[in-house]
């Protein structure tokens, strides 16, 4: 049927600031929601309180409020804005919650809900009317009680017997969930829970700890036609949050009849919840021993993993479930990658892995030990030919230092305890466990990961062994491995472990190149080749014999290609990602072809449609290289994705790439604390009394000099990664091993630690010759607390206008003296009354999304603009609203 014509004006509720659990997967589910509806004709509406999402860019909506996500002010803009239909499934757990408690509270007469009706809501929501709606059509469920006191909870403990499962009603991310392994444990969770339920509900069940787990990302359509797109098996086994959890697509350890039998269950549940115009993702655990499948749970809205199953399968999950909501059927939309009916369930013919990032450096006292409630802060995707191909690419993705499966240096008792407990590094510790001699079948019995991936990884340690300096010159063994995933540096670095060799990558390189072992690329295009792909979303394999040449690509104009952020962790995340999207929205502007190189699922940047040609891969040399050699872009943007691409910025121009705007020799001076505070003397502006370190001794020295409180600060870091304010020689002594560690040997500042200043921020623009002041920001807390932590005023409420002269000159002068064209960000602090520079990036910073909501410029479009044409005013007029 086609679109209701009942309705006009639609308000799409967003989900909020990032949180654990709910990130950039809801701007990127959100703004195809907006950007569908505005094309059908509809008036769209939208709130949303995050200002770092593209969804709220004015462009998206007819009316954008950014707001808090409250009954009362929802309610408000209801009415303003003559709503006739709300649109909660796109926005995560708090739209879902917002909207729910609106209709209870009889604030939503005469509007309507799409996606999902409020009964389907409360039956997949609810843990009580979901188990009752599942024992209705026969399904399998743990053992279990529901409690709503303190007592209840007590006394189901007491009946099912331990370890248990807690499970809280409402909450998102497995929030005030966890496992009990007695009853000491079992009442701190059970409190936690129930305080963490909006309904004061919990759910107490039967461990299924050691089972399998999988999730089933499913879209139902009014006439009942279904389909899956897409099966994710968990590697960890039950117990672990499976937003914590390494995932795999497709499923690889299913029987044929075991899925089958999970598909049909997957459509049962939602023709029983009442599922019928969206997507839904429902989650199984299956005994390994007795094959018993039993369902855990569904949400009756666009999942976290609804945007990994999208970005691994290519079929638009967001944008067809938004169809779905306002009347049509699978038969009567197109996916636009390959051009056939969304009725098609995707077919893929490669392996995609997503491994978690967590930041437990951040907070050194946090229980690492994985369990149900989820605390990673980001993910990677990779995709590849192979599982071993696609799991080793994934891990130099995580961009957390690792080359692949780098060694653990650990006795075997701490072995067998890392492989025991779930934790962020447990598959390295399996790995080298593998390495040593270990067998797959004491593993499976230490951590009960499925033996058929054990056996990869055992096969895996095997290749590894066999490398020697031979291998550069055997065409087959290299090229094996390079099928197998492993990576130019992994490959120098096992070389130089086993011959006591100093290779580099580069000596690898030269030696696969010599042999014609390339890099080759395969389109992601939803039905494993079966039609053409309309849209270029690539990823890079090596076939054990080599693909057919698909010929170059017709050059259709200039093309740049913009490096993204890679995963979303503390300091680097969303923001990044917003500034990546409106360079290539920039490029679109100018004619020009965007390649977007990212990977990161959760963002609008790997959208397919974000940018003309996506490249789904890990953020590293080896690969950037290959893909520039493929693409021969005119430029490259290594300014918007934080710190990730800027650390490739060297070797980038050292191969030949052109770094359009600021250089990296700018960047190097900038990054490099030593170098800059040279070059700020030179410029005759103040500092904060400093020196520069690399050893403990050198650090106290200098710390001694300047006097205590010091703040150390390492080179090259993001997010103030491993800066920390010191008091006294016994704590710099303990630090700075970090410190050091984490610079990769380059200097580490030690900055006097100027007490009760107060911090500005600065956003500019330059092209070389002028330079535009995006905006001054006064933090509201003191000069100490990291900018991403600290409120913020624009503009600043208690700096004399004379001194916000000076701060203006001083950032002219660093900008024209630096040689930036494009964005800079510099911190300053006032102190008694003098401007003291704290640090500058001569790239996009955190502040952009922001700023430019708040001023009404786009400065990331505007600086791309500049970056390009090299012409500052023609930008800004470009960009005039």
């Amino acid at each position: 049927m086609p679109k209701r014509e009942d309705i006009q004006t639609i308000l799409l509720i967003g989900s909020g600031p990032i949180v654990i659990g709910q990130a950039c997967e809801f701007d990127y589910s959100g703004t195809q929601a907006a950007k569908t509806l505005k094309e059908l004709g509809y008036r769209v509406v939208l709130i949303n309180s995050n200002p770092a999402t593209i969804m709220t860019d004015p462009e998206f909506a007819d009316r954008t409020y950014i707001e808090p996500i409250e009954p009362d002010v929802v309610a408000k803009i209801i009415e303003k804005e003559n709503v006739d239909a709300i649109l909660p499934t796109m926005g995560g757990q708090t739209a879902l919650n917002v909207a729910m408690e609106m209709h209870e509270r009889g604030m939503l007469e005469g509007v309507e809900f799409l996606g999902a009706n409020p009964e389907a809501i409360k039956k997949g929501e609810d843990r009580q009317a979901f188990k009752e709606a599942m024992q209705r059509i026969g399904m399998d469920l743990p053992i279990s009680k529901y409690a709503y006191n303190m007592d209840e909870a007590i006394a189901a403990a007491k009946e099912i017997g331990f370890p248990l499962i807690i499970r809280a009603s409402y909450t998102l991310a497995g929030g005030g969930s966890g496992v009990a392994y007695n009853m000491d444990e079992f009442k701190e969770i059970a409190k936690g829970g129930l305080e963490a339920s909006p309904i004061s509900e919990i759910l107490i069940e039967e461990s299924l700890l050691g089972w399998k787990e999988y999730e089933m990302e499913v879209i139902r359509d009014r006439a009942d036609n279904c389909i899956i797109v897409c099966s994710i098996e968990n590697l960890d086994p039950m117990g672990v949050h499976t937003g914590d959890s390494i995932t795999i697509a497709p499923a690889l350890t299913l029987t044929d009849k075991e899925y089958q039998r999970m598909r049909d269950a997957s459509f049962a549940i939602l023709r029983e919840i009442g599922v019928d115009t969206g997507g839904s993702n429902v989650q199984f655990s299956v005994n390994p021993e007795t094959g018993r499948m039993i369902v855990i749970e569904m949400n009756p809205r666009v999942s976290r993993s609804s945007a990994l199953a999208s970005k691994a399968t290519g079929y638009p999950i967001a944008k067809v479930a938004t169809l779905l909501a306002v009347g049509y059927t699978l038969d009567e939309i197109t996916n636009d990658i390959t051009g056939t009916p969304a009725s098609f369930e995707p077919v893929i013919d490669y392996i995609v892995t997503k491994i978690p990032r967590f930041t437990f450096e951040k907070f050194p006292q946090a229980d690492s030990t994985l369990t149900t409630a989820m605390k990673s802060v980001g993910e990677v995707m990779s995709i590849g030919r192979t599982f071993k191909e696609s799991f080793q690419k994934a891990l130099v993705s995580l961009e957390t230092g690792l080359i692949g499966f780098d060694p653990v240096d650990c006795d075997e008792e701490t072995l067998t305890r890392q492989i025991r407990r779930p934790n962020a590094d447990r598959i390295l510790y399996v790995f080298e466990a593998l390495r040593r001699g270990r067998s797959v079948g004491e593993l499976h019995e230490l951590c009960r990961i499925d033996p058929w991936f054990l056996t990869q990884f055992a096969e895996l340690a095997e290749s590894e062994a066999a490398i020697t300096l031979e291998t550069l010159h055997d065409a087959e063994q290299l090229r094996r491995l390079k099928t197998e995933g492993f990576g130019d540096a992994m490959i120098a670095a096992v070389i130089n472990r086993h011959e006591g060799l100093s290779l580099t990558e580069n000596d690898i390189y030269a030696a696969r190149k010599k042999l014609g072992i390339e890099h080759q690329y395969n389109e992601v295009d939803t039905c494993a080749a079966e039609f053409e792909a309309l849209t270029p979303y690539l990823y890079s394999t090596t076939n054990i014999t080599p693909l057919p040449d698909a010929g170059r690509r017709a050059k259709t104009g200039q093309k740049v290609l913009v490096i993204g952020g890679g995963p979303n962790r503390i300091g680097q995340g969303i923001e990044f990602d917003y500034c990546c999207v409106h360079a290539a929205f920039a490029l679109q502007d100018l004619g020009m072809e965007s390649i977007m190189y990212n990977c990161n699922p959760e963002t609008v940047s790997t959208d397919y449609d974000t940018s003309d040609i996506l490249y789904f891969e890990p953020i590293d040399f080896e690969h950037v290289r290959s893909v520039i050699e493929t693409e021969e872009p005119e430029g490259v943007i290594v300014h918007f994705g934080g710190q990730t691409p800027l650390k490739l910025a060297k070797n980038l121009t050292a191969i030949g790439a052109k770094i359009i705007g600021t250089p990296a020799r700018v960047i190097d001076l900038a990054e490099d604390r030593e170098k800059f505070s040279a070059f700020i003397e030179k410029l005759g502006l103040r500092q904060p009394d400093n020196g520069t370190a690399f050893a403990k001794e050198e650090a106290i020295a200098i710390a001694n000099r300047i006097g205590y409180p010091v703040l150390v600060r390492p080179s090259f870091v993001l997010g103030g990664r491993a800066m920390r304010t010191v008091y006294n020689d016994a704590e710099l002594r303990e630090y700075m091993d970090e410190a050091v560690l984490v610079s990769n040997d380059s200097p580490v500042l030690i900055d006097k630690f100027l007490d009760n200043a107060v911090e500005l921020d600065v956003d500019a623009i330059s092209d070389g010759k002028e330079v535009y002041i995006g905006s001054v920001m006064q933090h509201i807390e003191e000069a100490g607390i990291h900018s991403g932590d600290s409120a913020c005023s624009l503009p600043p409420v208690s700096v004399p206008p004379e001194l916000l002269e000076q701060v203006k000159r001083q950032t002219m002068e660093i900008a024209l003296g630096l040689g930036v064209v494009g964005l800079l960000n510099i911190q300053y602090a006032i102190h008694r009354g003098e401007i003291y520079l704290i640090e500058v990036n001569p790239r996009a910073s955190r502040t952009v999304p922001f700023v430019s909501k708040a001023t009404g410029v786009p400065l990331a479009k505007v600086a791309t603009r500049v970056m390009v044409r090299g012409d500052l005013r023609e930008a800004l007029e470009y960009y005039d609203t």
